[in-house]
């Protein structure tokens, strides 16, 4: 799709609780990616631009960067099941929030603080991979930025 203007890439949003990106191609256009709950990865999501940016709809919220990272990496937590260091740290933010359910309790800032840290570095982690697997939606420099 040519890239409306004054759209401002990239752009992230959640549609059904699923984190997706809109970003710039190669040849200035836009293109869309949604996290696969299967793989951890990114599917082409081009076919949602246009509701996304012009339709919107109850079901849409648009996402800053940070608020995309979290939901991802929640998703990613919520959903995978692997072995190696990123799964480590899923098991761990898993540990937090159990513990909170099971004492029926807000999370202190102390516990807020770690799990989004180590989300944010999860999220690092697992793009990196993707990006060597060759999955040509990950991009771990969103990450990267607080």
């Amino acid at each position: 799709m040519n890239r409306p203007e004054g759209l401002v890439l990239p752009a992230f949003f959640s549609r059904y609780e699923s984190p997706i990106k809109l970003v710039e191609t190669a040849d200035g256009g836009v293109a869309a990616w949604r996290l696969s709950k299967e793989t951890g990865g990114w599917t082409p999501a081009n076919e949602l631009i246009r509701t996304l940016l012009f339709v919107g709809g109850d079901d849409i919220e648009e996402l800053t960067r940070e608020e995309f990272v979290q939901q991802t990496e929640r998703e990613r937590g919520y959903y995978l099941r692997g072995e190696g260091p990123i799964f480590a740290l899923y098991e761990t933010v898993r540990a937090i929030t159990d513990a909170q359910a099971r004492e029926r309790r807000y999370p202190t800032p102390t516990e807020i603080a770690l799990i989004e840290g180590v989300r944010r570095r999860t999220f690092v982690m697992f793009e990196e991979e993707l990006q060597r697997a060759g999955d040509p939606g990950a991009d771990p420099s969103l990450g990267r930025h607080p």
